[in-house]
């Protein structure tokens, strides 16, 4: 299988939406396709997509994050492959291309936050060189 990466672009959020729903995330087309405008004109967030047969297979969302306490890093926001090739080295390639991305912002940390529940993903990052630095609690609240 042959798998290019290129910059995401509004062509795909239908294909985005799909990805993200086999994990559980409910974004409709339009909201997808709306979000995706704001972070392609943003310089701090970058989105790649791959593609094997001019299909979109996976998706990586990468941003810049500054903290007042500490160094700006970039975090890997969400990364979805499809279920039907994972673990032959898609999900990889996009993380490498974030990386690459995050190196251009100067930042000499690349973070990522997995839900405690999804096991293969945590093996993922491991394996391809994350370490895992903490365990949080995540709170939300509406308004």
């Amino acid at each position: 299988m042959n798998i290019t990466v290129r910059n995401a672009a509004p062509i795909d959020a239908n294909a985005i939406c799909s990805l993200s729903k086999q994990l559980g995330y409910e974004a409709t087309v339009s909201e997808t396709a709306a979000r995706l405008k704001v972070l392609a004109d943003s310089k701090t967030d970058a989105v790649f997509v791959a593609v094997s047969d001019d299909l979109v297979v996976g998706w990586v969302h990468a941003f810049y994050a500054t903290r007042l306490e500490s160094a700006a890093f970039v975090e890997i926001g969400g990364l979805v492959v499809d279920a039907n090739i994972r673990g032959a080295g898609t999900g990889k390639l996009l993380v490498q291309n974030a990386i690459a991305w995050a190196q251009t912002h100067n930042v000499r940390n690349v973070r990522v936050r997995t839900n405690t529940l999804r096991l293969e993903t945590h093996q993922f990052y491991q394996k391809i060189g994350f370490t895992q630095t903490k365990e949080q609690k995540v709170y939300d609240r509406r308004v």
